[in-house]
């Protein structure tokens, strides 16, 4: 099965070095499988084969569907992008966005078994693909015969455990805060409208295209020298200038770069 994930090295120099942008600064911590640092790395977009992507934050029962494939003793024992030694023998696996460790539950949606995985590497990059699972993880779910199948992915916690679904909401929104991005000063101006119910709508509509990414959306109003308002909506949550004209190119917007 060939491998694309013989990239790693020069996918990890990116990401620290000239990746096209970063997300805000989050609260990063080190994890039983993970460094803070390694984690912030692998959060930055990165481009492959041509193709950027975004990696993202997500929130417990966030799901996807696509194809999910296995890779095993051709990677055994060299480095994921997480920065540990992948083991075809543990239930792991790739994604292309997801952030490092979270746990994710993968089902066979042509035979209906599952199993739950820890991210610790990027990719399948294969068109169609959304996750690459470890040879266990494969195996459990018929990989093995199959090469590749129908799956539903669903996120079910982060740093390596397994988030209790009976619990109530408002407590399940409080175990994910490491989730979030803390709010700072900088930000990138995405709109501007003399009518405020505009403002509003617009404001709307950013904060759902941003939700997975924890920023915040707000609305300043400033006035013209003709003393008519006009109301500004900004994007927030960057703890530098630099970080908010990175994040700026990589997601292509064109608005200036503003304070709080």
């Amino acid at each position: 099965m060939r491998r694309f994930y013989l990239v790693f090295t020069g996918m990890l120099a990116l990401a620290l070095l000239s990746g096209c942008g970063k997300n805000p600064k989050p609260t990063y911590k080190d994890t039983a499988f993970t460094s803070a640092a390694r984690h912030k790395a692998t959060m930055r977009c990165y481009t492959v084969k041509g193709k950027t992507y975004h990696p993202t934050f997500v929130e417990v029962g966030q799901k996807m569907k696509g194809i999910a494939s296995w890779y095993g003793p051709n990677f055994h024992g060299k480095y994921t992008s997480n920065g540990e030694r992948y083991n075809m023998y543990a239930k792991t696996a790739a994604h292309k966005t997801w952030p490092m460790d979270t746990m994710v539950k993968v089902t066979n949606l042509d035979n209906g078994k599952s199993t739950v995985v820890r991210i610790n590497d990027r990719g399948p990059f294969v068109k169609g693909r959304i996750i690459d699972c470890s040879y266990a993880a494969g195996k459990e779910l018929g990989l093995d015969r199959s090469g590749i199948a129908n799956v539903e992915i669903e996120v079910v916690g982060f740093a390596g455990k397994v988030e209790k679904t009976s619990r109530p909401k408002h407590t399940a929104q409080k175990s994910r805060t490491h989730q979030k991005v803390l709010l700072k000063n900088f930000g990138i101006q995405l709109a501007a409208f003399s009518s405020y119910e505009r403002a509003k709508r617009a404001q709307r509509a950013y904060a759902k295209q941003y939700r997975h990414k924890g920023m915040n959306v707000i609305i300043r109003k400033f006035s013209k020298r003709n003393g008519r308002p006009i109301y500004r909506v900004w994007l927030m949550g960057f703890d530098t200038e630099a970080a908010a004209r990175d994040f700026r190119k990589c997601q292509g917007l064109k608005g200036p770069i503003v304070r709080n």
